[in-house]
Protein backbone atom coordinates (compact mmCIF):
# COMPACT_ATOMS: atom_id res chain seq x y z
CA UNK A 1 0.00 0.00 0.00
CA UNK A 2 1.04 3.14 -0.76
CA UNK A 3 2.22 5.31 2.74
CA UNK A 4 5.31 7.38 1.97
CA UNK A 5 3.85 9.59 4.79
CA UNK A 6 3.53 6.69 7.38
CA UNK A 7 4.23 7.32 10.99
CA UNK A 8 4.96 11.10 10.01
CA UNK A 9 2.42 12.47 12.95
CA UNK A 10 0.06 15.66 12.20
CA UNK A 11 -1.35 18.05 14.46
CA UNK A 12 -4.40 19.85 13.02
CA UNK A 13 -5.63 22.95 14.33
CA UNK A 14 -7.73 24.01 11.02
CA UNK A 15 -11.70 24.20 10.46
CA UNK A 16 -13.76 25.07 7.43
CA UNK A 17 -12.44 23.88 4.37
CA UNK A 18 -8.70 24.74 3.02
CA UNK A 19 -7.16 23.34 6.31
CA UNK A 20 -9.28 20.16 6.55
CA UNK A 21 -8.34 19.77 2.28
CA UNK A 22 -4.36 20.06 3.36
CA UNK A 23 -4.35 17.46 6.19
CA UNK A 24 -6.84 15.15 4.53
CA UNK A 25 -4.48 14.66 1.29
CA UNK A 26 -1.60 14.41 3.71
CA UNK A 27 -3.69 11.96 5.44
CA UNK A 28 -4.30 9.78 1.82
CA UNK A 29 -0.49 9.21 2.08
CA UNK A 30 -0.57 7.90 5.21
CA UNK A 31 0.20 10.39 7.63
CA UNK A 32 -0.95 9.90 11.10
CA UNK A 33 -3.45 12.75 12.04
CA UNK A 34 -4.83 14.53 15.07
CA UNK A 35 -7.93 16.93 14.68
CA UNK A 36 -8.30 19.40 17.62
CA UNK A 37 -11.95 21.17 17.74
CA UNK A 38 -13.34 23.83 20.22
CA UNK A 39 -16.81 22.56 22.20
CA UNK A 40 -18.63 24.07 19.43
CA UNK A 41 -17.11 22.13 16.77
CA UNK A 42 -15.82 22.84 13.06
CA UNK A 43 -18.16 25.15 11.62
CA UNK A 44 -18.27 22.77 8.35
CA UNK A 45 -20.43 20.37 10.46
CA UNK A 46 -23.23 22.43 9.70
CA UNK A 47 -22.15 25.06 7.42
CA UNK A 48 -21.34 22.31 4.57
CA UNK A 49 -25.33 21.64 4.72
CA UNK A 50 -27.80 18.93 6.31
CA UNK A 51 -27.33 15.65 7.50
CA UNK A 52 -29.25 13.46 10.13
CA UNK A 53 -27.87 14.68 13.08
CA UNK A 54 -26.57 18.34 12.26
CA UNK A 55 -23.15 17.16 13.17
CA UNK A 56 -22.02 15.98 9.92
CA UNK A 57 -22.65 17.57 6.50
CA UNK A 58 -21.58 16.06 3.40
CA UNK A 59 -18.79 18.54 2.66
CA UNK A 60 -17.31 17.63 6.70
CA UNK A 61 -17.76 14.11 6.12
CA UNK A 62 -15.94 13.93 2.59
CA UNK A 63 -13.01 16.52 3.74
CA UNK A 64 -12.10 15.34 7.67
CA UNK A 65 -11.96 11.32 7.06
CA UNK A 66 -9.13 9.74 8.43
CA UNK A 67 -8.56 12.20 11.47
CA UNK A 68 -8.77 10.63 14.82
CA UNK A 69 -11.07 13.91 16.87
CA UNK A 70 -10.41 15.54 20.15
CA UNK A 71 -12.58 18.10 21.43
CA UNK A 72 -10.70 21.03 23.58
CA UNK A 73 -11.23 24.22 25.47
CA UNK A 74 -8.18 26.39 24.81
CA UNK A 75 -9.06 29.10 27.42
CA UNK A 76 -9.41 26.23 30.14
CA UNK A 77 -6.28 25.23 32.19
CA UNK A 78 -6.48 21.17 31.16
CA UNK A 79 -6.76 22.35 27.94
CA UNK A 80 -3.63 24.12 27.27
CA UNK A 81 -1.45 21.25 29.06
CA UNK A 82 -3.43 18.38 26.41
CA UNK A 83 -2.73 21.13 23.71
CA UNK A 84 1.05 21.15 24.62
CA UNK A 85 1.92 17.53 24.49
CA UNK A 86 -0.04 17.55 21.06
CA UNK A 87 2.37 19.88 20.24
CA UNK A 88 5.27 17.82 21.48
CA UNK A 89 4.08 14.67 20.34
CA UNK A 90 3.77 16.14 16.36
CA UNK A 91 6.12 16.78 13.62
CA UNK A 92 4.04 19.06 11.43
CA UNK A 93 1.32 21.85 12.86
CA UNK A 94 -1.17 22.64 10.65
CA UNK A 95 -3.13 25.52 11.60
CA UNK A 96 -5.42 28.59 9.54
CA UNK A 97 -6.85 30.52 12.70
CA UNK A 98 -5.21 34.17 12.78
CA UNK A 99 -1.98 34.54 13.81
CA UNK A 100 -2.61 36.92 17.02
CA UNK A 101 -4.47 34.08 18.43
CA UNK A 102 -2.37 31.32 17.80
CA UNK A 103 -0.01 33.65 19.65
CA UNK A 104 -1.93 34.20 22.58
CA UNK A 105 -2.73 30.61 23.16
CA UNK A 106 0.99 29.83 22.42
CA UNK A 107 0.39 28.51 19.56
CA UNK A 108 2.24 30.35 16.91
CA UNK A 109 4.75 29.48 14.79
CA UNK A 110 7.68 31.37 17.03
CA UNK A 111 6.90 29.90 19.92
CA UNK A 112 6.76 26.59 18.68
CA UNK A 113 9.39 26.13 16.37
CA UNK A 114 12.08 28.42 19.40
CA UNK A 115 11.17 25.19 21.71
CA UNK A 116 11.44 22.51 18.73
CA UNK A 117 13.56 23.85 16.11
CA UNK A 118 12.41 19.95 14.61
CA UNK A 119 9.26 20.65 13.60
CA UNK A 120 7.29 21.91 10.56
CA UNK A 121 5.11 24.49 11.43
CA UNK A 122 2.64 25.27 8.85
CA UNK A 123 -0.02 28.73 9.02
CA UNK A 124 -2.60 29.19 6.43
CA UNK A 125 -3.79 32.93 6.33
CA UNK A 126 -5.81 34.68 4.33
CA UNK A 127 -3.45 37.63 3.15
CA UNK A 128 -0.07 36.47 5.35
CA UNK A 129 1.30 38.40 7.76
CA UNK A 130 2.82 41.55 6.35
CA UNK A 131 1.03 44.10 4.31
CA UNK A 132 -1.86 46.15 4.71
CA UNK A 133 -4.33 43.41 4.35
CA UNK A 134 -2.66 41.55 6.85
CA UNK A 135 -5.12 39.96 9.98
CA UNK A 136 -8.51 40.73 8.16
CA UNK A 137 -10.90 38.24 8.14
CA UNK A 138 -11.77 36.18 4.77
CA UNK A 139 -14.12 33.07 3.31
CA UNK A 140 -13.58 31.98 -0.22
CA UNK A 141 -15.88 34.29 -1.84
CA UNK A 142 -14.25 37.22 -0.99
CA UNK A 143 -11.33 35.82 -2.14
CA UNK A 144 -12.52 34.85 -5.56
CA UNK A 145 -13.45 39.04 -5.67
CA UNK A 146 -10.00 40.04 -4.18
CA UNK A 147 -8.31 37.79 -6.54
CA UNK A 148 -9.66 38.78 -9.77
CA UNK A 149 -11.55 35.43 -10.29
CA UNK A 150 -14.85 36.89 -9.62
CA UNK A 151 -14.03 39.37 -12.28
CA UNK A 152 -13.42 37.27 -15.48
CA UNK A 153 -16.35 36.31 -15.41
CA UNK A 154 -17.38 40.34 -15.42
CA UNK A 155 -14.77 40.50 -18.50
CA UNK A 156 -16.87 37.85 -20.14
CA UNK A 157 -20.52 37.88 -18.99
CA UNK A 158 -21.26 41.57 -18.15
CA UNK A 159 -21.52 41.08 -14.27
CA UNK A 160 -18.95 39.52 -11.78
CA UNK A 161 -19.84 35.83 -10.48
CA UNK A 162 -18.26 33.45 -7.98
CA UNK A 163 -17.88 29.66 -9.16
CA UNK A 164 -20.05 27.83 -7.07
CA UNK A 165 -17.73 25.88 -5.25
CA UNK A 166 -15.11 27.09 -2.73
CA UNK A 167 -12.51 26.87 -5.59
CA UNK A 168 -9.98 29.20 -3.46
CA UNK A 169 -9.95 26.96 -0.33
CA UNK A 170 -9.16 23.77 -2.64
CA UNK A 171 -6.54 25.14 -4.28
CA UNK A 172 -4.88 26.32 -1.57
CA UNK A 173 -5.55 23.61 0.41
CA UNK A 174 -3.68 21.04 -1.88
CA UNK A 175 -0.76 23.36 -2.80
CA UNK A 176 -0.63 23.28 1.08
CA UNK A 177 0.07 19.79 1.51
CA UNK A 178 2.19 19.95 -1.03
CA UNK A 179 4.44 22.60 0.51
CA UNK A 180 4.48 20.82 3.57
CA UNK A 181 5.81 17.02 1.93
CA UNK A 182 8.74 19.18 0.53
CA UNK A 183 9.41 20.70 3.91
CA UNK A 184 9.41 16.62 5.30
CA UNK A 185 11.92 15.99 2.52
CA UNK A 186 14.39 18.64 3.49
CA UNK A 187 14.19 17.73 6.82
CA UNK A 188 15.11 14.06 5.78
CA UNK A 189 18.38 15.65 4.53
CA UNK A 190 18.96 18.79 7.29
CA UNK A 191 17.31 17.49 10.27
CA UNK A 192 15.94 21.33 11.01
CA UNK A 193 11.89 21.75 10.38
CA UNK A 194 10.28 24.79 8.63
CA UNK A 195 8.00 27.57 9.53
CA UNK A 196 5.40 27.80 6.02
CA UNK A 197 3.01 30.44 5.68
CA UNK A 198 0.87 30.38 2.91
CA UNK A 199 -0.96 33.21 2.18
CA UNK A 200 -4.46 32.53 0.36
CA UNK A 201 -5.05 35.68 -1.41
CA UNK A 202 -1.60 35.90 -2.83
CA UNK A 203 -1.73 32.53 -3.93
CA UNK A 204 -5.17 32.95 -5.68
CA UNK A 205 -3.88 36.46 -7.61
CA UNK A 206 -0.73 34.63 -8.72
CA UNK A 207 -2.90 31.34 -9.78
CA UNK A 208 -5.46 34.18 -11.79
CA UNK A 209 -2.25 36.29 -13.18
CA UNK A 210 -0.31 33.37 -14.65
CA UNK A 211 -3.33 32.83 -16.98
CA UNK A 212 -4.77 36.46 -17.19
CA UNK A 213 -1.71 38.46 -17.21
CA UNK A 214 -1.05 37.59 -20.92
CA UNK A 215 -0.26 39.81 -23.24
CA UNK A 216 0.37 42.48 -19.82
CA UNK A 217 3.70 39.69 -19.37
CA UNK A 218 5.46 41.48 -21.29
CA UNK A 219 7.01 45.39 -21.59
CA UNK A 220 6.04 47.21 -23.75
CA UNK A 221 2.61 45.02 -23.50
CA UNK A 222 1.34 43.67 -26.66
CA UNK A 223 -2.25 43.70 -25.83
CA UNK A 224 -4.85 43.57 -23.05
CA UNK A 225 -4.79 41.59 -20.08
CA UNK A 226 -6.66 38.36 -19.72
CA UNK A 227 -6.99 35.00 -22.18
CA UNK A 228 -8.89 36.24 -25.02
CA UNK A 229 -10.45 32.28 -25.49
CA UNK A 230 -11.43 31.91 -21.96
CA UNK A 231 -12.80 35.53 -21.88
CA UNK A 232 -14.82 35.19 -24.39
CA UNK A 233 -18.66 35.21 -24.27
CA UNK A 234 -19.04 31.96 -26.57
CA UNK A 235 -16.58 30.16 -24.52
CA UNK A 236 -19.98 28.24 -22.55
CA UNK A 237 -21.17 24.61 -23.14
CA UNK A 238 -22.69 24.67 -26.21
CA UNK A 239 -26.13 23.86 -26.59
CA UNK A 240 -27.52 20.91 -28.55
CA UNK A 241 -30.84 19.52 -29.19
CA UNK A 242 -31.66 17.68 -25.24
CA UNK A 243 -29.32 20.31 -23.25
CA UNK A 244 -25.54 20.93 -23.63
CA UNK A 245 -22.06 19.68 -25.01
CA UNK A 246 -18.64 20.72 -23.47
CA UNK A 247 -15.93 20.37 -26.36
CA UNK A 248 -12.66 21.91 -26.84
CA UNK A 249 -10.73 21.96 -29.82
CA UNK A 250 -7.04 24.05 -30.21
CA UNK A 251 -4.84 22.20 -32.78
CA UNK A 252 -5.42 23.02 -36.87
CA UNK A 253 -6.31 19.48 -37.43
CA UNK A 254 -9.17 19.66 -34.49
CA UNK A 255 -10.12 22.56 -36.21
CA UNK A 256 -10.72 20.86 -39.37
CA UNK A 257 -12.19 18.11 -38.23
CA UNK A 258 -14.54 20.07 -35.94
CA UNK A 259 -15.81 22.49 -39.19
CA UNK A 260 -16.59 19.06 -41.19
CA UNK A 261 -18.61 17.47 -38.63
CA UNK A 262 -20.30 20.22 -38.29
CA UNK A 263 -20.79 21.11 -41.57
CA UNK A 264 -19.10 24.49 -41.93
CA UNK A 265 -16.60 23.37 -44.52
CA UNK A 266 -17.18 26.88 -46.13
CA UNK A 267 -14.40 28.03 -43.71
CA UNK A 268 -11.89 25.21 -44.41
CA UNK A 269 -10.13 28.10 -46.48
CA UNK A 270 -11.05 30.83 -44.31
CA UNK A 271 -7.04 32.70 -43.40
CA UNK A 272 -8.58 33.70 -40.18
CA UNK A 273 -9.15 30.28 -38.96
CA UNK A 274 -6.50 28.25 -40.66
CA UNK A 275 -3.45 28.50 -37.50
CA UNK A 276 -3.09 28.66 -34.08
CA UNK A 277 -1.83 32.52 -34.84
CA UNK A 278 -4.32 33.79 -37.26
CA UNK A 279 -7.25 32.11 -34.57
CA UNK A 280 -5.59 34.03 -31.85
CA UNK A 281 -5.71 37.24 -33.45
CA UNK A 282 -9.39 36.62 -34.64
CA UNK A 283 -10.20 34.95 -31.75
CA UNK A 284 -14.12 36.96 -31.17
CA UNK A 285 -14.65 35.39 -34.44
CA UNK A 286 -13.31 32.38 -33.95
CA UNK A 287 -15.43 31.65 -30.55
CA UNK A 288 -18.48 32.82 -32.09
CA UNK A 289 -18.22 30.30 -34.65
CA UNK A 290 -17.11 27.78 -31.92
CA UNK A 291 -19.77 28.55 -29.64
CA UNK A 292 -22.69 28.40 -32.43
CA UNK A 293 -25.57 25.70 -30.84
CA UNK A 294 -25.45 22.35 -32.35
CA UNK A 295 -29.30 21.85 -32.00
CA UNK A 296 -29.68 19.59 -35.31
CA UNK A 297 -28.71 16.40 -32.73
CA UNK A 298 -28.82 15.30 -29.55
CA UNK A 299 -25.86 15.30 -27.23
CA UNK A 300 -25.64 11.69 -26.98
CA UNK A 301 -25.28 11.62 -31.08
CA UNK A 302 -23.01 14.49 -31.53
CA UNK A 303 -20.79 12.63 -28.74
CA UNK A 304 -20.35 9.98 -31.01
CA UNK A 305 -19.47 12.36 -33.79
CA UNK A 306 -16.88 13.95 -32.07
CA UNK A 307 -15.43 10.79 -30.54
CA UNK A 308 -15.56 9.24 -34.62
CA UNK A 309 -13.38 12.63 -35.82
CA UNK A 310 -11.07 12.17 -32.12
CA UNK A 311 -11.99 15.63 -30.33
CA UNK A 312 -12.46 15.62 -26.82
CA UNK A 313 -15.90 16.24 -26.05
CA UNK A 314 -18.06 14.91 -22.62
CA UNK A 315 -21.77 15.62 -21.58
CA UNK A 316 -22.02 19.15 -19.58
CA UNK A 317 -23.12 17.24 -16.45
CA UNK A 318 -25.29 18.58 -13.92
CA UNK A 319 -24.82 17.75 -10.18
CA UNK A 320 -27.85 15.01 -10.47
CA UNK A 321 -26.21 13.49 -13.55
CA UNK A 322 -22.65 13.33 -12.57
CA UNK A 323 -23.24 10.64 -9.51
CA UNK A 324 -24.65 8.51 -12.83
CA UNK A 325 -21.83 9.18 -15.14
CA UNK A 326 -21.19 5.66 -16.73
CA UNK A 327 -17.61 5.91 -16.35
CA UNK A 328 -17.78 6.91 -12.32
CA UNK A 329 -19.64 4.33 -11.81
CA UNK A 330 -18.00 1.56 -13.97
CA UNK A 331 -14.24 2.96 -11.68
CA UNK A 332 -16.30 3.10 -8.53
CA UNK A 333 -15.59 6.63 -7.21
CA UNK A 334 -17.89 6.68 -4.92
CA UNK A 335 -19.47 4.18 -2.64
CA UNK A 336 -21.41 3.91 0.24
CA UNK A 337 -20.64 2.79 4.38
CA UNK A 338 -22.42 3.31 7.69
CA UNK A 339 -21.26 5.81 9.57
CA UNK A 340 -21.74 5.46 13.09
CA UNK A 341 -23.91 8.51 14.40
CA UNK A 342 -25.18 9.17 10.76
CA UNK A 343 -25.91 5.98 9.18
CA UNK A 344 -25.40 5.39 5.16
CA UNK A 345 -23.10 7.86 3.88
CA UNK A 346 -21.49 8.31 0.57
CA UNK A 347 -17.31 7.54 0.27
CA UNK A 348 -15.41 9.08 -2.31
CA UNK A 349 -12.73 7.12 -3.15
CA UNK A 350 -8.42 8.02 -3.89
CA UNK A 351 -8.35 9.12 -7.46
CA UNK A 352 -4.36 8.33 -7.38
CA UNK A 353 -3.83 5.24 -8.21
CA UNK A 354 -0.17 3.68 -6.92
CA UNK A 355 1.37 0.25 -8.47
CA UNK A 356 -2.55 -0.35 -9.37
CA UNK A 357 -3.90 0.19 -6.23
CA UNK A 358 -5.82 3.00 -5.12
CA UNK A 359 -5.10 4.33 -1.82
CA UNK A 360 -7.61 3.87 1.11
CA UNK A 361 -10.67 6.22 2.09
CA UNK A 362 -9.55 5.69 5.44
CA UNK A 363 -12.03 6.09 8.70
CA UNK A 364 -14.47 8.17 8.71
CA UNK A 365 -14.81 11.14 9.71
CA UNK A 366 -16.00 11.27 13.22
CA UNK A 367 -18.19 13.31 15.74
CA UNK A 368 -16.69 16.08 17.80
CA UNK A 369 -14.43 14.70 20.55
CA UNK A 370 -14.73 10.87 19.58
CA UNK A 371 -11.27 10.03 20.34
CA UNK A 372 -10.53 12.11 23.34
CA UNK A 373 -9.97 9.38 25.71
CA UNK A 374 -7.94 7.29 23.34
CA UNK A 375 -5.24 10.16 22.65
CA UNK A 376 -5.37 11.46 26.29
CA UNK A 377 -4.58 7.62 27.20
CA UNK A 378 -1.71 7.77 24.51
CA UNK A 379 -0.26 11.37 25.64
CA UNK A 380 0.50 9.53 29.17
CA UNK A 381 -3.28 10.79 31.07
CA UNK A 382 -4.27 8.45 33.70
CA UNK A 383 -7.91 7.56 33.78
CA UNK A 384 -8.47 9.65 37.13
CA UNK A 385 -6.85 12.67 35.65
CA UNK A 386 -9.06 11.91 32.22
CA UNK A 387 -12.24 12.15 34.53
CA UNK A 388 -10.92 15.08 36.42
CA UNK A 389 -10.49 17.04 32.64
CA UNK A 390 -13.51 15.85 31.57
CA UNK A 391 -15.55 17.21 34.29
CA UNK A 392 -13.82 20.21 34.27
CA UNK A 393 -15.19 20.92 30.80
CA UNK A 394 -11.32 21.24 29.48
CA UNK A 395 -12.36 18.68 27.38
CA UNK A 396 -14.85 16.25 26.09
CA UNK A 397 -15.67 12.41 25.20
CA UNK A 398 -18.42 11.93 22.88
CA UNK A 399 -20.43 9.10 24.40
CA UNK A 400 -20.40 6.31 22.11
CA UNK A 401 -23.55 3.40 22.05
CA UNK A 402 -22.65 0.54 23.09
Amino acid sequence: MFKPLKNIKILDLTSVVVGPVATWRLGQYGAEIIKVENPSGDLMRGLGGMSPTGQHSGAYLHLNRGKKNICLDLKKEGGKDIIQKLVAWADVIVANMRPDALERLGLGSKSIRAKYPEKIYCLITGYGTDGPYSGLPTYDSVLQGASGMAGLALARDGKPAYVPMLICDHVVGEITAGVVMAALMQKQHTGIGASIEIPMFETMASFVLQEHLAQQSFEPPVGPAGDLRLLSPHNQPVKTKDGYISFTINTDAQVKAFLKITDRTELLTDERFQTVASRAKYVSEWFEIRGAALDSKTTEEWLEVFQKADLPAMPCHTLETLTQDPHLKAVELINFENHPTEGKTAVIRSTIQVDGVYPSARTSAVPCGWDTKEILHDMGYSDAEMERLINENATFQFKKEL
